[in-house]
């Protein structure tokens, strides 16, 4: 292993084993090199980060830099991704994905801040993050040097990264029971390993952490209004909030009635099929809060435009590909359609389905006037005729030859 030259390292520190045992092994094995530890606060378990500086210079890092990337997270990265629709795979709501390139970039401001001249984060070689990470870096800061430990060490359990602390007398508070694997921000949780890594194993009630049982949510439904402005949430129950402000009232609400949960396999960006149970409580609220104005709102083909920005925005989000010019350019196109996309919806809450039951704008373009299947005075049926003969005038004309070609 080469030293490269490494003098500083910014690593992207949890507090957790993985980087824990990570600032001891750089500075052996990059020259005694200095490390300084980058925590993001993204709105993880408030006990996540309780002593975290003190957990990093214990470890051996020079310092310790917490910095709170709550609201810029949920307002500048979750809410342009809710503009476009985007889905992975068609559920995923891409919680790990939006937040790894707040994180990085953070991470390389430090790094040019306190003149560093490496980057370090604790991705496994077999997952999304990894790359995801890299990509950042690249893109924001391509002189700076990148240690992926797990890519270059031998510590392969979970087992041997504590034997790998307790030998070098660094105290830690994880231990051989934790059989999950976890990912916590503002916008979701996610669990992966134990009992879910066979698919054909049903999920039990340690893969849920944030969210009630539907089973045994409350059996009286609950209703919440949102409000929407140019494709944004900006209040509930009528009281104007922040983004991340909003999405803490709706995780609140969504969590206690079972709300945003989903079990599946993904395709990773490296080849590897995952299995994760997701929980996003406050987000399935606000999507479908979304949808329901842009059902009164958008016509046919934007909405057909809209989904297909959805689609393709799912998919460079979930690469990392944020910095891209591509993402970029989705993203205008969304806002562009997002303009015109305001309105109020009234949701329902029940035992894990939020169902928007009521909705209006004053762009609207749904009109009783036209709709109503009773007697109406704005539409003539017979005018359908020569529509229908338009628009299916090429389907006519083939049949035609087909008969004259026999």
């Amino acid at each position: 292993m080469q030293n490269q030259g490494i003098k500083k390292i910014v690593l992207a520190y949890s507090g957790g084993l993985d980087t824990s045992a990570i600032i001891p092994w750089l500075k052996e094995n990059y020259g005694g090199c200095e490390v300084v530890a980058f925590v993001a606060d993204i709105g993880q378990e408030r006990s996540d980060l309780e002593g975290v500086e003190q957990k990093a210079l214990q470890s051996g890092a020079s310092e310790c830099h917490v910095v709170d990337l709550r609201e810029e997270f949920i307002r500048d990265y979750v809410y342009p991704v809710l503009q476009t629709g985007a889905l992975y795979e068609g559920s995923y709501l891409l919680g790990t994905s939006m937040a790894r390139p707040i994180i990085a970039k953070a991470q390389v401001e430090l790094a040019l801040k306190v003149g560093a001249d490496a980057l370090c984060h604790g991705a496994t070689g077999k997952g999304n993050d990894q790359v995801r990470f890299e990509t950042t870096y690249t893109a924001l800061a391509p002189q700076l040097k990148v240690v992926a430990p797990w890519r270059e060490w031998n510590l392969r359990s979970r087992e041997a990264l504590l034997d790998y602390l307790k030998e070098r007398n660094i105290p830690t508070t994880a231990s051989l029971e934790k059989i999950y694997s976890r990912d916590e921000n503002a916008w979701h949780i996610s669990t992966e390993g134990g009992v879910l890594e066979s698919p054909w194993n049903a999920p039990n009630k340690d893969c849920w952490v944030w969210t009630v049982d539907p089973q045994e949510a409350p059996d009286q439904p609950e209703q919440v209004t949102v409000t929407v402005e140019k494709g944004r949430v900006v209040a509930v129950n009528g009281k104007a909030l922040s983004p991340y402000q909003c999405l803490e009232t709706l995780n609140a609400l969504g969590a206690k009635h079972g709300v945003g949960r989903i079990d599946i396999v993904e395709n990773r960006l490296v080849g590897i099929k995952s299995r994760g149970c997701y929980e996003t409580p406050g987000g399935t609220i606000m999507v479908a809060a979304l949808r329901a104005v842009e059902q009164l709102v958008l016509d046919r083909d934007s909405f057909n435009w809209r989904e297909q920005l959805g689609l393709e925005m799912s998919y460079v989000v979930y690469d990392g590909r944020w910095f891209a010019p591509l993402r970029r350019s989705l993203q205008a196109s969304a806002e562009a359609l997002a303009e015109e996309v305001n309105g109020e919806v009234v949701l329902q809450l029940y035992k894990g389905q939020v169902t928007a039951t009521q909705k209006k704008s004053a762009n609207s373009l749904y009109s009783e006037e036209f709709a109503t299947f009773g007697e109406d005075e704005v539409y003539d049926h017979s005018h359908a005729g020569g529509f229908i003969r338009l628009f299916s005038l090429s389907s006519r004309i083939r049949a035609l030859n087909e008969k004259k070609n026999k």
